[in-house]
């Protein structure tokens, strides 16, 4: 009896570490790209090098310059991150670091690389928006609160929000970060975000080389942290290589090395 309940305790231990702890980001790609400082984007045959006021269309299997877009002159000045849906990046701007913080989405033709619209939150109450994503149907959009002088309103990292919206922009649900993540990410914030198909956010802070995976709560309004992996993606912002099937491929970056970055998560 006692045999067997210390095997059953073996057991109990080993699918436990299995589910939380043996997991690992693999790097198996990397690019040197000057402009690698804030995000990146990606679709089947192409990634999209996000920086403050540029996107860089790059072809996947070489790493080969295709195109660039320069948003300056149209008062682009904070791009955070961005994601390719059916055709279309859409990438997270706003006005950091000034006050009070007012968010806007910039949508792209991936084809032409050209602007072709824009969705205004203005002054959101939300915070700073810095990473978006859709998954069956809504929305999934990241705002950030921060620390020290780059408070806003008085608030800090705690009132850091993920909120979900249909595809009218209709808000249908928000979220906020357990304490341990609110520290993690102290004094900056959550910079970016993907979700996985299985439901799960794969999440970065602003520089640590770290991938927080979390999921929405089953109740209640905190999100769920499932757990932190090392990584050679230094924070910023991330996205999933939905066009790979069977693998979970998530591109980000290294700011200090100028690195583009490509994982697979096992």
């Amino acid at each position: 009896m006692i045999i067997r309940k210390f095997y059953l305790l073996l057991l109990f231990i080993a699918v436990f570490y299995q589910s939380v702890f043996a997991q690992e980001a693999l790097v198996i790609s990397q690019f040197k790209v000057r402009e690698a400082k804030q995000a990146v984007a990606v679709d089947k045959d192409n990634f999209y090098v996000i920086n403050n006021s540029t996107i860089h269309k790059y072809e996947k299997k070489e790493g080969k310059l295709i195109s660039s877009w320069d948003g300056e002159k149209e008062g682009i000045k904070h791009l955070n991150s961005g994601v390719v849906i059916n055709g279309k990046m859409y990438c997270a701007n706003s006005n950091y670091p000034e006050i009070p913080m007012a968010s806007a989405i910039e949508i792209f033709d991936t084809k032409t690389m050209q602007h072709i619209d824009s969705r205004s939150f203005g002054i959101s109450s939300h915070g700073s928006l810095t990473w978006l994503d859709q998954k069956d149907g809504f929305w999934y959009v990241g705002f950030a609160h921060y620390a020290g002088k780059e408070a806003s309103e008085g608030r800090d990292v705690r009132w850091t929000t993920l909120v979900k919206y249909n595809l009218g922009w209709q808000e249908v649900e928000a979220w906020v970060f357990p304490k341990n993540m609110v520290e993690v990410f102290t004094p900056k914030s959550n910079s970016g975000g993907a979700l996985a198909t299985d439901g799960r956010l794969y999440l970065t802070g602003h520089d640590k080389p770290e991938l927080y995976i979390m999921s929405l709560p089953e109740s209640g309004y905190t999100l769920k942290h499932i757990k932190t992996i090392q990584s050679s993606i230094h924070g910023q912002g991330v996205a999933i290589d939905h066009s790979i099937k069977g693998k979970l491929v998530i591109y980000g970056l290294n700011r200090e090395t100028n690195t583009i970055i490509v994982e697979e998560i096992k």
